[in-house]
């Protein structure tokens, strides 16, 4: 999941769902932030007053009938009421016609709901807005819910006009009057995180539809996992939730599909689209409006006349909330944290590694030993700068963008009113990978032609189109300000640029202390990113870029970042007496560290602790070997057993696995004769994988069991919690 590399489990890839540990971890968050809306309304431009008929009817009859209708004041404040009614609509009629150059988007009227619906009753704001089709999300980190957003949007060119619901603001029971609607449909797109667990805010449904006494006959369905094959319970939540909903009574439209987060989930999920909205045509008998029509979500409000205390500032939800802190302390209200310690931990070879110390003396937020840290980070100034002069913009301009949506929860796509400056630094995920539904968009502000068609071929689904794209995007790793540079025709609006950008996600770290021994700091360990690529371009990781130019302080010098805690299932054994095996090369360290903290803690309070046994491995004991002083230390003192791989220190390389065939009778003797943990923490692609493979052989080998026998020693292993993986890919 997260091991000091910001990981983001089950997903996506920059932004990804599909990458997780436990439920706790991640890869990013992102958190179960993705979706992180404030719930403050946009201030009307008009008012409108009322008087309540039975306030009215209590009023004695004489002055009822004595006083004018209106007198002098009320007409005038009437008719200046109506004079800024008439000057605000004809300006915005003006501004919307300044700014529709571009004839393909069509902004849907914004409609007055005059029902008042409770906020979780899905079924009646698709009755009160005449939809059939609802498109329910399980999103860590924003890929989901981005997935839900474009199926809900393209629905009105197939008569299937659409909304995009979160399980966790829903009442899911509801599902069982959705046949009531005719013509409906529900569609899941949900994200596994780490090892095989549903989201944060698929969780209640999750545990929902295992109940055997629900009859969900008449319900129409269809479901798109995001997994990542690099994980053991590749997309398990998406191919439970298609099978159990058919179990009960629901009806499947189109087939499950399932997107592979390890290569190229945009595809994936493309593909799987392009032939479900004939199928669902077919199934309804109803026909595509044909035009391909690009419709904008947002509608553009200036706000040059706002108070600046009315404006956000990079504050996840809550105005002020940076200013203001007050707990409890998470997700959507993080704690600003000063960074007491950013060490380098590399001694050479031109990596850089780094320890970081946050304070959380005072946050009453609470930790344990293989939990997750997770950070808000900001993006490059520089990037911001270079994007707001690609779009001709003044990044300094307050505005809003209002869901053209009355009925959606969702009425901004992050917090407002903001600056375009905030919202690129701190809202939107701009050195993301733009997916192909962006690179569509943008092609209509393209002023050449060959420029134009380029960027549709890319975003369509032809199997050359596919090629490029990945060759283009994904290959030559360009953000949407790479593109923007590389295609110089290509002039977007700003704003349009801010709707089209996923939210910015948090990135988690597995936390690399024990709160035992630090309660008042919280510690990680992080590789700083940079890397060239094809295009000649120095790409940097956000968020560990962010954290390297935080020198450490005290008091009111320390620089503070906005974190919150995640927790985890990644544990010790509950009786510290029992034996554990940790393998976690590089910064797969980092829950371990806090593991042995622990540990040496309980020696010192008296008690006995059981084998504790690190395989641990870098390039080169004199670069890389990060914590070394601390680790022998604690060798020394018979708290942990090393055995340390340097692949780089000798002619052939040597690596944790090695060591680990070396080991199969020590290996046995824990998990099998003394019934120990097994932990894993680092890269879920090779080595999580190779690790898994050689403790298969030693169950084997050393168990006397077949392959079939081994493979049910281990899946009872992870049920006991006795096996547990925190890995990134």
């Amino acid at each position: 999941m997260l091991g000091s590399h910001y990981t983001v489990r089950s997903g996506s890839s920059s932004s990804n769902d599909s990458k997780r540990r436990c439920r706790g971890c991640c890869t990013t968050q992102p958190a179960r932030l993705e979706h992180l809306v404030p719930r403050r309304q946009s201030v009307a431009p008009f008012l409108v007053t009322t008087m309540d008929s039975q306030t009215e009817a209590e009023l004695p009859s004489a002055a009822v009938a004595d006083e004018p209708f209106l007198g002098p004041l009320d007409i005038i404040l009437l008719v200046s009421l109506v004079a800024g009614a008439a000057w605000y609509l004809l300006r915005s009629r003006k501004k919307d016609t300044q700014a529709s150059q571009f004839k393909s988007y069509s902004i849907q009227p914004t409609t007055v709901n005059t029902m008042t619906i409770a906020e979780n009753s899905f079924i009646k704001k698709l009755q009160s807005s005449g939809r059939r089709l609802v498109v329910f999300y399980g999103s860590q980190t924003g890929t989901a819910e981005e997935f839900a957003g474009r199926l809900a949007k393209e629905g009105i060119r197939y008569q299937m006009k659409g909304m995009v619901a979160d399980p966790e603001e829903c009442n899911m029971e509801e599902l069982l009057q959705l046949k009531d609607i005719e013509k409906s449909l529900a569609v899941f797109c949900l994200a596994t995180y780490g090892e095989g667990d549903p989201t944060d805010n698929c969780m209640e449904f999750y545990d929902w539809i295992q109940n055997d006494d629900l009859d969900l006959t008449g319900l129409n369905y269809s479901v798109f996992g995001l997994g990542n094959k690099t994980y053991e319970h590749y997309n398990k939540v998406g191919i439970y939730v298609d099978k159990r909903l058919e179990e009960l009574g629901a009806t499947r439209v189109f087939e499950l599909g399932l997107g592979d987060d390890d290569a190229n989930i945009e595809d994936y999920f493309i593909t799987w689209k392009e032939k479900f909205w004939p199928t669902v045509c077919d199934y309804f008998g109803i026909e595509s409006t044909g035009e391909d029509v690009l419709m904008r979500q947002y509608r553009l409000l200036e706000q040059p006349d706002v108070s600046g205390d009315r404006i956000y500032t990079g504050e996840v939800a809550r105005l002020h909330s940076l200013q203001t802190q007050r707990p409890p302390f998470d997700a959507k209200n993080p704690f600003l944290a000063p960074i007491k310690v950013n060490r380098e931990l590399h001694k050479a070879g031109g990596r850089s590694c780094m320890h970081i110390e946050f304070d959380i003396d005072g946050s009453k937020m609470r930790y344990e030993a293989g939990d997750h840290l997770a950070m808000y980070p900001v993006n490059d100034l520089d990037l911001v700068e270079r994007m707001g002069k690609l779009c001709n913009a003044n990044l300094d301009t307050v505005f809003s963008l209002i869901n053209t949506d009355t009925d959606s929860s969702k009425k901004h796509p992050f917090p407002c009113p903001t600056t375009y400056r905030t919202a690129l630094t701190h809202y939107l995920e701009i050195t993301a990978l733009p997916r192909t539904h962006i690179l569509k968009e943008l092609a209509e502000y393209c002023s050449e032609e060959k420029d134009k068609e380029f960027l549709r071929f890319m975003s369509s689904t032809a199997v050359d189109g596919k090629a490029m794209y990945q060759e283009w995007i994904q290959d030559s790793c360009r953000n949407v300000v790479h593109v923007l540079e590389d295609i110089p025709s290509c002039h977007p609006p700003i704003d349009h640029v801010c709707e089209l950008l996923p939210r910015l996600q948090p990135r988690y770290y597995s936390i690399s202390s024990s709160s035992k021994i630090h309660a008042t700091t919280v510690h990680v360990t992080a590789v700083l990113v940079k890397y060239e690529t094809k295009t000649g371009r120095l790409n940097k990781g956000v968020a560990t870029t962010f954290l390297s130019e935080k020198r450490a302080g005290d008091g009111d010098n320390a620089p503070r970042v906005p974190i919150f805690i995640r927790k985890s299932q990644f544990r010790l054994p509950a009786k510290p007496e029992t034996p554990v095996i940790m393998v976690g090369p590089g910064t797969g360290i980092a829950p371990f560290r806090g593991f042995i903290q622990e540990r040496d803690f309980t020696r010192q309070e008296g008690k006995e602790i059981g084998q504790t046994i690190l395989y641990f491995g870098c390039r080169k004991r004199s670069e890389d070997y990060i914590y070394e002083n601390e680790l022998e230390d604690y060798e020394a003192r018979g708290i942990v057993k090393l055995r340390v791989a340097f692949s780089r220190d000798q002619e052939k390389k040597v690596y944790v696995t090695h060591l680990l065939e070396q080991d199969t009778d020590l290996i046995w003797n824990v998990i099998g004769e003394n019934k120990g943990h097994f932990y894993i923490c680092g890269d879920a692609k090779n080595m999580a994988t190779d690790v898994r493979n050689i403790l298969l052989k030693v169950i084997r080998t050393k168990g006397g069991l077949g392959e079939a026998e081994a493979q049910q020693y281990i899946k009872k292993m992870e049920a006991q919690k006795r096996y547990s993986a925190d890995v990134w890919s």
